[in-house]
């Protein structure tokens, strides 16, 4: 019998822009909408149920509603469909349905599991789309493959989906194409973006390893980020910040100041801004010059992540919590623009992905601390943010501050192992 996605050892996830007709851009609006609004009924038919419990005169109307309510979440897709009979147009897949429930109960899961985010809250209408649907294998079928599923790759360049069909598409990996026979799809989610470019994010389960295992190169690293420069590893190299928001801030502001006076004089007219092509044409303009950002960056951060752990065996870095570190507004622009959190989470799941380490520790006086005899700066003595070099005052070394505490971070990490 052949394995689930659950049951397969190794897992890999690959996102590809894809060329939709016309009718197909209809059809992932429409389904896009039924998601959401599916989402949203779940949502909002457990609000009421926890307020009417909240309710402690046994009154029969508030009773009723409850056994309804609790009788509907037990089954919510055959419950929302009867009530709407729109979605059970032939236009939309089942399977959207089914991913859109089953994404609402995760989202009960991850806040009983953190307590962070808060509760489910309603997805809004906005200018992306995006849908899940599952890849499917007939009982027939005894070894699924990426060929043979409801979600499959016709050639190199055609992918079908769902009630949406034969899709084009570019840029699959080659590497993962030449071994389809040993890969199987699951998850499988269709997006737009705010540019209006479209995307298939595939999830992949084999059985095999998706990258070469690397060999040991008996590294051992620890990097500092900060804001003066990207990344200072143990070693004394240095990694410049490139800055990438800075470089369009300007044409950004302009551009945004364009589209608020679009907006108001659309607003003034009585005309929506849906409707509105200027106001369009420049909220396009802005989510473009927002894209290149977000991609520049990106590009970037995959380029030194995945350097760090091919080249390393082990990798530690400070534990840093972004959202903490946003409050202070002389710093929060700085902040967003190096993405942190982005590198951290990528460096975690490429150290799984290559068969290496990655550690992350407190950051508690990595920076104050002597790297070679241990003393730690208080009081006065303590570094401000413009204190780049420093002598100790216990055993005189000179330090420059971030190559310190990268060394400190590395040790820290050492000690963990």
């Amino acid at each position: 019998m052949a394995k689930t996605m659950s049951q397969l050892p190794y897992h890999y996830g690959v996102k590809i822009r894809v060329f939709p007709s016309t009718e197909q851009k209809r059809l992932i609006k429409r389904n896009s909408d039924a998601s959401r609004f599916i989402y949203n009924q779940m949502n909002g038919m457990n609000n009421d149920l926890f307020w009417l419990k909240q309710v402690k005169i046994p009154i029969t109307i508030v009773l009723d509603r409850i056994a309804d309510l609790t009788e509907r979440l037990k089954r919510p897709s055959t419950a929302i469909s009867n009530s709407h009979g729109w979605l059970n147009h032939p236009d939309f897949d089942s399977l959207m349905k089914a991913n859109a429930i089953k994404n609402y109960k995760t989202a009960w899961k991850l806040f009983h599991q953190v307590h962070q985010t808060g509760t489910p809250k309603f997805h809004k209408r906005s200018y992306t789309q995006t849908y899940q649907t599952s890849c499917l294998y007939s009982a027939k079928v005894t070894v699924p493959t990426m060929s043979n599923g409801s979600v499959r790759l016709n050639d190199t360049h055609h992918l079908q989906l769902p009630k949406l069909g034969r899709l084009r598409f570019k840029g699959f990996p080659s590497k993962l194409l030449s071994r389809a026979d040993d890969v199987r799809v699951g998850t499988t989610t269709v997006s737009m973006d705010t540019v209006g470019h479209y995307f298939v994010s595939l999830q992949l389960g084999s059985a095999y390893p998706f990258v070469a295992k690397q060999r040991v190169t008996k590294s051992k690293i620890g990097i500092d980020l900060n804001l003066d420069n990207f990344l200072t590893d143990s070693n004394g190299q240095v990694i410049a910040n490139p800055r990438y928001y800075r470089t369009i801030k300007g044409r950004l502001a302009k551009a945004q100041r364009k589209l608020s006076r679009r907006a108001r004089r659309a607003k003034k007219s009585q005309r929506r801004l849906s409707g509105s092509k200027n106001y369009q044409k420049q909220r396009l303009l802005v989510a473009k010059l927002q894209l290149k950002v977000a991609n520049q960056r990106k590009n970037f951060l995959h380029h030194v992540s995945t350097a760090l752990i091919k080249n390393h065996d082990l990798v530690v870095a400070e534990e840093l919590r972004s959202k903490n570190m946003l409050r202070n507004h002389a710093l929060a622009m700085s902040i967003s623009d190096v993405g942190w959190r982005t590198l951290l989470n990528m460096l975690a799941y490429k150290a799984e992905l290559y068969g290496r380490k990655f550690l992350t520790i407190n950051p508690r006086n990595t920076t104050q601390t002597c790297s070679d005899c241990g003393h730690v700066l208080t009081g006065k003595n303590k570094l401000t943010l413009a204190d780049r070099k420093w002598t100790c005052p216990n055993c005189g070394v000179f330090h420059v501050r971030d190559h310190n505490a990268a060394k400190n971070i590395l040790a820290k990490g050492l000690e963990l192992l």
